[in-house]
């Protein structure tokens, strides 16, 4: 069984993320914002992390003495509603960068070390099929745009990672019905985090720097 580091926890796919990976047998690492923990289990514990404050998550960092065996970066924001060109403010689109693009970066650093000392280190960046360049780019520009940048990090970082035999890939998780998604999307949180799951346990070095569905279908950048 592996330790996994979850960002994101407190509801929506990060809950049932937690709630799939307690039911395979795997410890779980779980931060939110206030450190609440969203439900109760013995391999299961959560720690305070504000990925919009590099010092918040260096002190989650250091608070955690575990090896990490795999990272899920599921935490993330939409940003405001509507996002129209003439509405949107500088301001609201940076704090979307913020949290989508920097947030992941600084946990990834953060716990950089904890993934070297796993030797079988794997991060999965939950990603959005809003971020690809191919297909419609109709609304959302700041959501879209802050997925579209995740994404080239993970291409850039595969080289950087895989010196040190850690693989990462980009996550398109589906339209879920979660708060963000939607009472109208295609799937649960449960089938989607099932199958980020599968990914997470099969994903090997060969397949890192790759962006996938939630069911492992390769998608276009």
């Amino acid at each position: 069984m592996a330790t996994y580091l979850v960002t994101g926890v407190n509801r929506g796919i990060g809950r049932a993320l937690v709630e799939g990976l307690l039911a395979r047998g795997h410890t779980v690492i779980g931060t939110t914002r206030d450190g609440q923990a969203p439900l109760e289990n013995p391999n299961f514990r959560v720690v305070a992390c504000d990925m919009n404050d590099t010092a918040s998550v260096r002190v989650a960092a250091q608070s955690v003495t575990e090896n990490i065996d795999v990272l899920i970066q599921n935490a993330g924001v939409f940003g405001p509603r509507p996002q129209e060109l003439a509405d949107l403010e500088p301001d609201d689109f940076l704090d979307v960068l913020n949290a989508n693009v920097v947030g992941p970066w600084r946990v990834l650093q953060a716990f950089l070390p904890h993934l070297k000392r796993s030797g079988q280190g794997r991060v999965l960046m939950i990603s959005s099929g809003m971020g690809r360049f191919s297909g419609s780019s109709e609304g959302a520009p700041a959501y879209r745009a802050s997925k579209a940048a995740l994404n080239k990090l993970v291409q850039t970082f595969a080289h950087d990672l895989k010196r040190d035999g850690i693989a990462i890939i980009a996550c398109h998780p589906g339209w879920v019905r979660t708060d963000m998604g939607g009472a109208g999307a295609e799937i649960d949180a449960k089938a989607s985090a099932d199958g980020l799951i599968q990914l997470a346990e099969n994903l090997q070095l060969s397949g890192t720097g790759r962006f996938v569905d939630w069911t492992g279908n390769t998608q276009d950048w």
